[in-house]
């Protein structure tokens, strides 16, 4: 579907313009050949930096430090770019969802790892089934917006919720107004096209609220904007919220996020294409510093000396085994899953899972692995009498005209992420009611200001449908949970998947928790007032307590929120992994500074604070 775009068409425009976007001239005259950012493969070389992992962190610490022109830097990515391997999947706002659920038809092997959890209880009878983890391997994109193959929602979390990790690291840092000043650094912010959102139809535009104060025209060079389309669902949306009590807040990059507001999202409004750590830092890496790339380059260990100094990362390329070396640090930003794993295999790691696959230990460092948190995600579905995105895949006359309207006025269904506004709050009272006494005592534990859920209404289907007819989900992320989860190795091999337990709905808290949201969602549902008969998913005969547990453990799937298995903490916590540098304790010279450091799972979507 849509893949009869870039290549044909950038082939054609490169013809007319003459254009070789392999070799260029500069303002200065000089000859730049791109093909010399990209490392030679099977040959030993040192940088001054070598960073392991082309994700959000990877490429922004790789871009920050190779402007500085005295530095050299090498990044190595087991993958490519997502713009060749995934035709123009990773693009277009609206396939954000693509290869994203929990079925293994979705792996997608030239851009995600196809991690597969160990089982998950299912049901009330402790039945168990395999969920899909995607973990990109090749989108220079460390799972940095929701759904980590093409996602594209951006913004913090709460001040309450920084001010926490700073508590609990005891760096000051870490709090809303210190982080600020870098949310704005990176992000170059546009404002909404009124008069391209104007072209979407019946749906009243209205005037989006949200606070300038917290974004920089001069930042960059990742973009941040609002979508060109306003699905037909975001009236009704809004009237539901409004009725049921939620408040419409200025945005959610404030630091507050109780409330609903509209979206922004990390999507180009030249193109209207997703906005990526690829597209903004590698691409002015690439172009304007001397980095260099090593792609589809597999990081075997971590090398150490005699002194536990990291000095470089052994690597292999399609077979061939070599060596780069780091005269001044080796910076791992593997995500929440590859980067324990990569410490575990090169000796840092739990002392017993290390001693029985006979890896020499370098630091007994327990926590690695440990602390794993992330936010379940399930929902309603309903058939709806408003045109939504899933007529996109049903209905031919529809994707064309939406097509259209994409290639030539960046408008039309292509352009929006699946729905417009978002909603966070505490359970309200009527909910509440329904908790025991310890699932309270526990939430009461989360600041203030920490929603427990987020409703998030698609103008899509979360579920298959066989009709042409239109359906949209009222979705849930659960994002104060209390369970824990963890991974661990079986094999010394980094090629070989880590064993990941996200140990969702563990505790009653989250069982308890997880049951009531639904019954939200099923009151925001109904109270839009679009829905055509009975509920499609699960349908009116789930009922029960025990019932919506059971659908929601048998449906349940990643929103590609975890963190945690490297944590951030002082050195008088036994579990901690790194400092408030992302300094590995016991070594020198090894940095972690991706989503498994944090210590906490923040409510908003997390790729701006990694």
């Amino acid at each position: 579907m849509f893949r009869y775009s870039l290549t044909v068409v950038l082939s054609y425009v490169l013809a007319a313009l003459a254009i070789d976007i392999f070799a260029y001239t500069g303002n200065n005259g000089q000859t730049k050949l791109v093909g010399s950012s990209f490392g030679q493969i099977g040959v030993n070389a040192t940088f001054d930096y070598v960073i392991v992992g082309g994700g959000t962190s990877g490429l922004t610490v790789a871009l920050r430090l190779a402007q500085n022109s005295t530095a050299s830097v090498a990044v190595i990515e087991g993958g490519s770019f997502y713009e060749m391997d995934n035709s123009n999947i990773s693009q277009i706002p609206a396939l954000d969802t693509s290869f994203s659920s929990s079925s293994p038809s979705t792996i997608q092997p030239l851009v995600d790892w196809g991690i597969i959890t160990v089982p998950q209880p299912a049901n009330a009878s402790a039945e168990a089934r395999p969920v899909i983890i995607l973990h990109i391997i090749g989108e220079y994109l460390e799972a940095p917006l929701s759904f980590e193959t093409t996602a594209n929602i951006t913004y913090s979390g709460t001040e309450g919720t920084y001010q926490q990790w700073a508590d609990d690291v005891g760096d000051s840092s870490y709090t809303f107004s210190n982080l600020l000043p870098f949310f704005k650094k990176s992000c170059n912010f546009t404002p909404p096209n009124y008069s391209k959102r104007s072209q979407s139809g019946s749906a009243d535009i209205g005037t989006v609220s949200y606070d300038p104060s917290v974004f920089s025209s001069s930042g960059g060079p990742l973009h941040v904007s609002y979508q060109n389309y306003v699905a037909p669902i975001t009236n009704a949306i809004q009237k539901a919220f409004s009725t049921l009590g939620l408040a419409l807040i200025p945005g959610l990059n404030s630091g507050s996020l109780i409330g609903y507001a509209e979206v922004t999202g990390t999507i180009d409004p030249r193109t209207t294409t997703r906005s990526s750590s690829e597209t903004a830092f590698l691409q002015q890496a690439v172009y304007s510093t001397s980095l260099q790339l090593y792609q589809r380059t597999l990081a075997q260990r971590i090398l150490f000396d005699e002194k536990n100094t990291a000095t470089g990362v052994h690597v292999v390329n399609d077979g061939v085994s070599y060596a780069l070396s780091a005269r001044k640090e080796v910076i791992v930003a593997a995500g929440v899953f590859r980067t324990p794993q990569l410490l575990m295999v090169s000796g840092i790691g739990p002392q017993a899972t290390l001693n029985a696959l006979g890896i020499p230990v370098v630091k007994n460092l327990p926590g690695v692995g440990q602390n794993l948190r992330d936010q379940p995600f399930f929902g309603v579905t309903y058939e709806v009498n408003v045109t939504t995105d899933s007529q996109l895949n049903t209905n031919p006359a529809f994707l064309a005209q939406s097509t259209s309207q994409y290639l030539t006025n960046q408008t039309g269904a292509l352009t929006n992420l699946g729905g417009n506004f978002i909603g966070w709050e505490k359970l309200p009272a009527s909910y509440r009611a329904n908790l025991s006494a310890s699932t309270l005592a526990d939430l009461a534990k989360f600041p203030s200001d920490w929603p427990e859920i987020e409703i998030l209404p698609l103008a899509r289907t979360a579920v298959p449908v066989n009709t042409t007819n239109s359906y949209s989900s009222v979705t849930i992320a659960q994002v104060a949970t209390t369970s824990v989860g963890n991974l661990t190795i079986n094999s010394t091999d980094t090629s070989v998947n880590p064993l990941v337990n996200v140990n969702w709905l563990a505790t009653q808290t989250d069982q308890e928790v997880a049951v009531q949201a639904f019954k939200r969602a099923r009151q925001v549902g109904a109270a839009t007032g679009i829905t055509v008969g009975p509920e499609y998913s699960p349908g009116p005969s789930v009922q029960t307590d025990a019932q919506i547990l059971n659908f929601i453990r048998s449906t349940l799937s990643p929103i590609h929120h975890a963190t945690g298995t490297c944590s951030i903490g002082n050195s008088s916590n036994p579990n901690a992994v790194v400092d408030t540098h992302g300094r590995v304790y016991g070594v020198n010279s090894l940095r972690v500074v991706d989503a498994s450091t944090f210590p906490l799972c923040p409510p908003g979507h997390i790729q701006a604070t990694v």
